[in-house]
């Protein structure tokens, strides 16, 4: 069995004077990815904020690599080999796809470079958009530099907020077979998602939040479609 590179122990994360995630266990390892579905308020991107130090716990831990994350901030975070690409891109629509990769890494401009190359094999369409500034990119193409942004640190877990969000079916078609490559490569996954469809197409596990409790966490061929639309459907009570 793996052993988890990202554990969540009892995470209790508060918002807006309510419990926007309660007691919640779950890992990430190597090679994997994790679906973590819910609809909007259920506390998916909480729980990733949280992650990145972004918003606080107000109870449990986050340990990476089993060192406890309490004590950094979001840039140790970062530094210790966590990415992060927000819901919505939230790119400097002034800059250009090549300075934006540039900023997101303080390695030497050597191994920027070469880290580009390396992403650029991966998301070959990026070769032909360097030079471009982001407020003139598709919302496919604004993604996938969001998401090379956050791969530009070379981090060992990636933590993406609702990728498919505003995108076209033909974009994400291509998207998530990229996304399963990152996981083939070994890195670890946590995908946040609302379409059950795109998740499903390249998750490993499937955990699902409803209002902040987790009610399920099992390998994807273990549980039904329709199993999975009723718990995130249902307003009832879970087990």
């Amino acid at each position: 069995m793996s052993v988890a590179l990202l554990e969540l122990r009892n995470v209790s994360i508060l918002r807006g004077g309510g419990l926007a995630v309660d007691n919640l266990d779950l890992s990430v390892s190597a090679g994997e990815i994790v679906a973590l579905l819910g609809l909007n308020g259920a506390g998916k991107s909480s729980l990733l904020r949280s992650i990145m130090g972004l918003e606080p716990l107000e109870a449990g831990s986050i340990r990476f690599r089993d060192r406890d994350l309490g004590p950094l901030e979001t840039a140790g975070r970062a530094r210790l080999g966590i990415g992060y690409c927000p819901e919505g891109r939230r790119l400097f629509p002034g800059m250009s796809v090549l300075d934006t990769l540039h900023a997101a890494s303080r390695a030497t401009a050597r191994e920027r470079d070469r880290r580009i190359e390396e992403i650029t094999r991966l998301f070959p369409l990026l070769d032909h958009i360097l030079e471009q500034e982001c407020w003139r990119l598709s919302g496919g193409q604004q993604q996938v530099v969001a998401i090379a942004r956050a791969l530009m640190s070379d981090p060992d877990v990636l933590l993406l907020d609702e990728p498919s969000l505003g995108l076209a079916p033909v974009i994400c078609q291509e998207l998530f077979p990229t996304i399963r490559r990152l996981a083939d490569r070994g890195n670890g996954v946590l995908l946040a998602e609302q379409s059950l469809t795109h998740a499903l197409s390249v998750a490993d596990r499937v955990a699902v939040l409803h209002r902040g409790r987790l009610v399920l966490d099992a390998p994807v061929g273990d549980v039904s479609h329709d199993r999975l639309k009723h718990l995130l459907l249902s307003e009832g009570e879970h087990g």
